[in-house]
């Protein structure tokens, strides 16, 4: 099973980088003539770059999770349906890039294409990951999982995710017939988006978690122990603010039309809530780990080590730079690919440091995987970094080429190093796909 969610997750970023290939290629002049596009392909290919690279990649790692939060796995059968639920629905999802059919629309959180296979490959998404988090929160509530900070942390991701496929239920049948356009996934998805984003932070400190585990299981036996080290109260606090604020969320899907502008305005303020629970765990492992790391200076050059340190500077960016967005230029996406850069840190932490050895694959480059994670780490903070820059002197969000009518110098130098910074970015990201790839494929329990 872990082989099974690690090979889904990194299938999907290899797709997700493939569609950005594609978006580069279309955008050249002339490329059309080569290569038959369907109509408006940039926009379907950024609809399946997006869905790809942060809803089905983030999902498959929260599969990930939950299995190797369980002493074992009950019920292969249920594993299996699961899975094959999202390798069908990842195909439904992909095929309307390619076709004609259907209107691409870069709404927020996740964007769409107005045709039938696509919303059949989302709901089927959110179907298949809806087994595991049901299995997982029942043994939670039988008490068959062990009470760690780790399992606490993705049981109140799995109750997130139940209120958010609410809120889309909800969302669904109070726009109920109308047809799809932009507006209609506007207000589909912006409820239970926002709601995803509380699951996502969760995804984020459980991987912290395990990191921190991983590390502290490598300190000499009666040096360090996890309980003197973590904080668990503190970090069950962090979990539970995280379910009480997607609550929160879901409350204000309940209470507002699914159009009033209130509705918009609400959940806007309602990122805020998302601060408090990261910032408490971040301090929590902080506080542990770093008097264990001047005691072994070793430990600064390990994997797990870097991969969570640059995870928490990364993600940390990302959320300064948050608190300047207006949602009109490049500063909204600095913002995200921060954030975002910050939780694909920690998971790819955990794919190379901990699933990897935990399924007899562990990779043993080590300077592999610190170089692949410091190429991500830093391309992502330089590519944010630019972002923001630009958008400071007014660069334009969701544009492109002469579209964005660019006149400043310091738009244009800012867009240049978001470029510089997103190629190192890619180079960690494919040496990452390539790295899980190749341990899955190769035979041994050490590759």
């Amino acid at each position: 099973m872990l082989r099974a969610w690690m090979a889904l997750g990194v299938l999907a970023l290899a797709l997700a980088g493939v569609m950005a290939v594609l978006l580069a290629l279309s955008r050249i002049p002339g490329s059309q003539t080569l290569f038959p596009w369907p109509v408006a392909f940039f926009e379907r290919g950024l609809v399946a770059h997006v869905v790809f690279s942060f809803v089905v990649w983030f999902l498959a790692a929260f599969g990930l999770l939950l299995v190797l939060a369980l002493p074992s796995s009950p019920n292969a059968a249920l594993d299996r349906i699961a899975l094959g639920g999202v390798s069908i629905s990842s195909v439904l999802l992909l095929i309307p890039s390619f076709s004609n059919r259907g209107e691409p629309t870069l709404n927020n959180y996740i964007p769409a294409i107005a045709d039938p296979p696509f919303y059949a490959g989302l709901a089927l998404l959110a179907g298949a990951l809806l087994l595991p988090v049901v299995r997982f929160l029942a043994a939670s509530a039988r008490r068959r999982i062990p009470d760690t900070p780790f399992a606490l942390m993705l049981a109140a991701g799995g109750a997130i995710y139940l209120l958010a496929l609410a809120a889309f239920a909800r969302s669904a049948a109070a726009l109920w017939p109308f047809a799809p356009s932009y507006d209609f996934n506007e207000a589909l998805f912006w409820g239970g988006g926002h709601i995803l984003q509380f699951l996502n932070v969760a995804i984020l400190i459980a991987a912290w978690i395990a990191l921190a585990e991983k590390i502290l299981g490598v300190m000499p036996r009666g040096m360090h122990s996890h309980d003197e080290v973590l904080d668990k109260t503190a970090l069950r606090l962090a979990a539970l603010l995280l379910f009480l604020g997607a609550l929160g969320g879901f409350a204000i899907d309940l209470r507002l039309d699914v159009q009033a502008s209130a509705r918009w305005e609400a959940f806007a303020l309602l990122q805020y809530a998302l601060a408090p629970a990261p910032l408490l765990a971040a301090g929590v492992l902080a506080r542990g780990l770093l008097p264990a790391a001047r005691a072994r200076p070793e430990l600064r050059r390990e994997p797990a080590f870097l991969a969570l340190a640059l995870s928490v500077a990364v993600f940390a960016i990302g959320g300064i730079l948050g608190l300047f967005v207006d949602g009109a230029d490049t500063r909204t996406p600095a913002h995200y690919h921060g954030v975002i850069g910050g939780i694909n840190l920690a998971l790819m932490g955990v794919f190379l440091g901990v699933a990897l050895p935990a399924a007899g694959r562990a990779p043993r480059a080590r300077r592999l995987l610190v170089l692949q994670i410091w190429l991500y780490g830093a391309g992502q903070a330089i590519a944010s970094l630019g972002l923001f820059w630009a958008g400071g002197y007014g660069a334009p969000r969701k544009a492109a080429g002469e579209a964005q009518g660019l006149v400043e110098l310091g738009a244009k130098l800012g867009l240049y190093l978001n470029g510089f910074g997103a190629l190192i970015a890619v180079m960690g990201g494919v040496l990452f796909i390539v790295t899980v790839a190749a341990a899955l494929l190769r035979r041994g329990r050490n590759v």
